[in-house]
């Protein structure tokens, strides 16, 4: 098995002799194993080898055993050992995370402190080494499946990703422990990984061990080649996108986007379309391919129309093609900030305590389906298309609600909105759209409150 991970390393170019290595290591049998295989290979290619363990502050006394573990397990290796503590409970508390996704966000910020503290102490280039296996890359490749993940995600987990290195992710689940057995090493079990209550480990208890049972022994072998494939033409389409943009858009703002775009493969025109809208959003977080149809359409549609995205983006219609440019329209900025509103803005996952709950009935907290917002939320005045949805899923424009609710005209400009887009979420003071109330799918919910809200136009 060693023999096949040093293949590996060599294959994706993760390691070069004389590297810095920083072994994540939480005492589970994964890092055990990649911790052993990197102090075997230590000497082959002059490793500067240590071990980070990261101590989220949870689990008690199971997480105090783990630290400890891995402390004389890194004694026995010859390798020295920092053990990081993480305020994961208040992090998550404080950012409106669950306590998993909390745990990964400072796991990975502490880790990359300490390479680039390490880097700046040698001068030699430092990696973190991570010990995601085959089964995790081919879990991965299913969920991204089942939420409707482009080819990007379906493309598995990256053997390197900037200065992080997965070099177990050749091997299975079953081959890790076999390893450890045949090399008479111990382990810590985390407890938490045993549960369903995550997605990740209802994945790994129940769906890929059913379908490797009743379908195909070989499965996540099969899935990890798809997975391989796939990534493969996704790094071409990458780069081709890239270079048809080179080739025919200016590094200006706003974008302009030729109509010729349309006759190129349909698959290329959403790369294209993708990366311009991630390079004008700053990030590709919040976007989705429905975000890149809502561009497709709009290139295929008639001059004139527009269409508001993430990230304060708006796309417009010309006779030459598309326009794409960042907002700077005073209207339209995130909730609370410019308008002077104080509009409360939290997110957080729905417990299953919550599912017979009320909602709140207060006129100035409100509750919302966060799964359905895909764009970037605004606190605003009523401009024209404005809309809300009705019972039923039919559409009623703002000025038609606010004269039918008998609000005076010369109030209706003063009353601010909630809104992503021209959809609008809460008229704040009186209703909001029955599409973004909360349901039975829901599993996050976005909770907006107004202080003082009598003073704010309801």
């Amino acid at each position: 098995m060693r023999d096949t991970v040093e293949s590996y390393i060599k294959k994706n170019q993760m390691i070069q002799e004389g590297d810095g290595i920083i072994a994540a290591v939480s005492g589970g049998a994964d890092s055990v194993c990649l911790l052993h295989v990197l102090a075997k290979l230590r000497e082959k290619y002059s490793l500067k080898l240590e071990a980070v363990h990261v101590h989220h502050g949870l689990r008690g006394e199971e997480a105090d055993r783990d630290a400890e573990f891995t402390r004389a397990l890194c004694g026995r290796l010859k390798v020295s050992c920092r053990i990081l503590y993480a305020g994961v409970k208040e992090y998550a508390k404080k950012h409106s995370l669950s306590e998993e996704e909390a745990g990964r966000i400072l796991r990975y910020k502490l880790l990359e402190q300490e390479a680039e503290s390490r880097e700046q102490e040698t001068g030699c280039p430092v990696k973190i080494a991570v010990a995601h296996h085959g089964d995790d890359s081919a879990e991965t490749v299913l969920y991204n499946l089942f939420r409707g993940s482009g080819l990007q995600g379906m493309g598995g987990i990256r053997p390197v990703r900037g200065r992080i290195v997965r070099p177990l992710l050749c091997i299975t689940r079953e081959q890790i422990l076999q390893y450890l057995d045949e090399s008479g090493l111990e382990y810590c079990q985390d407890s938490t990984n045993q549960s369903w209550d995550y997605t990740r480990n209802r994945m790994r208890h129940r769906i890929l061990p059913e379908i490797v049972k009743e379908i195909n022994p070989k499965a996540s072998r099969h899935i990890l080649q798809a997975a391989e494939k796939i990534r493969q033409a996704d790094e071409f389409l990458q780069a081709s996108a890239a270079a048809w943009i080179n080739g025919r858009i200016s590094e200006e703002s706003p974008k302009r986007i030729p109509k010729e775009l349309l006759q190129e493969p349909e698959i290329l025109q959403a790369y294209v379309l993708r990366r311009i809208l991630a390079d004008a959003a700053g990030s590709e977080k919040d976007l989705s391919s429905r975000h890149v149809d809502a561009l497709l359409d709009l290139l295929r549609g008639s001059v004139g129309r527009r269409a508001d995205l993430p990230g304060g983006i708006w796309a417009e219609r010309e006779y030459t093609g598309l326009k794409i440019e960042k907002s700077t329209a005073p209207e339209s900025v995130p909730p609370g900030h410019e308008t002077g509103i104080p509009l409360e803005i939290t997110v957080f996952p729905r417990e299953k305590s919550q599912e017979n709950q009320e909602f709140p009935k207060n006129q100035y907290t409100k509750w919302f389906d966060y799964d359905k917002i895909n764009g970037m939320l605004s606190v605003r005045r009523r401009r024209t298309g404005d809309y809300i949805t009705l019972a039923g899923g039919g559409r009623k424009s703002v000025k038609a609600y606010m004269i039918d609710e008998k609000i005076p005209a010369a109030r209706r400009d003063s009353i601010f909105l909630l809104a992503e887009g021209s959809h609008v979420l809460w008229i704040i003071g009186y209703r909001i759209s029955e599409y973004y109330k909360i349901g039975p799918q829901t599993t996050t919910i976005l909770q907006a409150k107004l202080d003082g809200g009598e003073n704010h136009g309801g």
